[in-house]
C-alpha cells in the first residue's frame, strides 16, 4: 500500500506540472514524445548517473574525512547539486543539438521536463524510505511536491533557458552560456539543500525557491512573447509574398487561431503548425550556417509549398 500510494503521490503532481509547462508554450508546443523522452531521462537515466557520480565523489572525499555526519552533509549540500544538475543536463545537450530545436522556450520546456522527471523518482524514493509513519509521509509529500520537485524543474529549466538562448550563437558564446546556466542551476539546488538543512533557515529556502519560480515564470513569459513576435515578423513577409492571406496574420499570432471558422476546419491545425514552423525555420536560417542552414532552406521551401497546397485545396491527401 505504501509503494502504491507513494508512486501515485510522486507521479501525478509532476505530470501535472509538466502538462502546465507544455501548455504554457502556446505558439509552438514541443512534440509530446520528445518531451516525455526528456522526462524519462530525468526519471531514470539522470538518477542512475547521479547515484554513480555521487558515490564516486563521496568515496574520494571519505579518504580525507571520516566523520559520517560530515560526509552526509557534504553529500547533500555540495555533491548532490553538482552531480545531479550535471547528469540532468546531459540529455538536454543532445535535445538542444537537434536541428528542429528553436529557442529559449524550448530549452525551458525540455529542461523543466528533465527536472520534473528527476524530482518524481527522487520523491518516490524519499516517500518509501522515510515515510515510516502517516504523519511523516504526508509531510514529505507536501514538502517535496510543492518545493523539492519544483526545485529540480526550475534548476534544469534554467540551464535549458541558457542553452536555448545560445543555440544560434558562436561556439564561445555557447560555452559561456552553458557554464553560466549550469552554475546557476547548481546554485539554486545548493541554496535549497543548504537552507532546508537547518530548521532556522528553512523559511529562507521556501522564500528563495518561491523567488526562483517567479523569475522563471517571468523569463518563460518573456520568451513565449518573443516567439509571437518572431512568428508575426516572419509571416508578415509571407503575406507580402502572397502566400498567407493578410487577415490570417493577426489570427496566427494570437489565441484566436484555436477558434473555429477563420479557415477550413479540415486544415486549421495543419495550417497553424505549418505556418509556425515556417516562421521558425526562417528565423533559424538567418542565424545559422553550414548543414543547419541548408536544412532550414529545405524546410522553408517545403512548408511554403505545403501551405500553398493546403490553402488552395482545403485538404492534404
Amino acid at each position: 500500500m505504501l509503494i502504491i500510494s507513494s508512486a501515485a503521490a510522486a507521479i501525478f503532481p509532476m505530470l501535472i506540472y509538466l502538462y502546465m509547462i507544455w501548455k504554457f508554450d502556446r505558439y509552438d508546443r514541443e512534440p509530446v514524445p520528445l518531451v516525455l523522452r526528456n522526462y524519462l531521462w530525468g526519471a531514470i537515466g539522470a538518477i542512475v548517473f547521479a547515484i554513480i557520480g555521487s558515490d564516486i565523489l563521496i568515496a574520494v572525499v571519505s579518504l580525507f574525512l571520516k566523520d559520517e555526519s560530515t560526509l552526509n552533509y557534504i553529500q547533500m549540500v555540495l555533491i548532490a547539486p553538482l552531480v545531479e544538475e550535471s547528469t540532468k543536463g546531459l540529455f538536454l545537450l543532445l535535445t538542444i543539438a537537434g536541428k528542429k530545436f528553436d529557442n529559449m522556450t524550448d530549452g525551458i520546456v525540455y529542461g523543466g521536463a528533465i527536472g520534473l522527471g528527476f524530482g518524481m523518482t527522487e520523491n518516490f524514493l524519499y516517500f518509501i524510505t522515510f515515510g515510516d509513519t502517516l504523519q511523516n509521509w504526508l509531510m514529505l509529500v507536501f514538502i517535496r511536491t510543492l518545493f523539492s520537485g519544483v526545485m529540480h524543474g526550475v534548476s534544469t529549466a534554467t540551464l535549458g533557458a541558457f542553452l536555448g538562448y545560445a543555440k544560434f550563437k558562436d561556439f564561445n558564446y555557447k560555452l559561456l552560456s552553458a557554464a553560466a546556466g549550469l552554475s546557476i542551476a547548481i546554485f539554486i539546488h545548493f541554496m535549497w539543500n543548504l537552507s532546508v538543512s537547518y530548521e532556522d533557515t528553512t523559511l529562507i529556502g521556501f522564500i528563495f525557491l518561491g523567488m526562483s519560480v517567479v523569475i522563471m515564470i517571468v523569463v518563460f513569459s518573456f520568451s513565449v512573447s518573443g516567439e509571437r513576435k518572431i512568428i508575426y515578423k516572419e509571416l508578415a513577409e509571407e503575406v507580402d509574398n502572397g502566400l498567407i492571406p493578410a487577415d490570417h496574420l493577426q489570427i496566427l499570432t494570437s489565441t484566436r487561431r484555436e477558434r473555429f471558422g477563420w479557415v477550413d476546419e479540415n486544415i486549421r491545425r495543419l495550417y497553424i503548425v505549418a505556418a509556425t514552423t515556417l516562421a521558425f525555420r526562417k528565423m533559424q536560417c538567418k542565424n545559422s550556417n553550414g548543414k543547419q542552414k541548408n536544412f532550414c532552406l529545405q524546410e522553408i521551401e517545403y512548408y511554403r509549398s505545403y501551405i500553398q497546397l493546403l490553402l488552395s485545396t482545403g485538404s492534404i491527401k
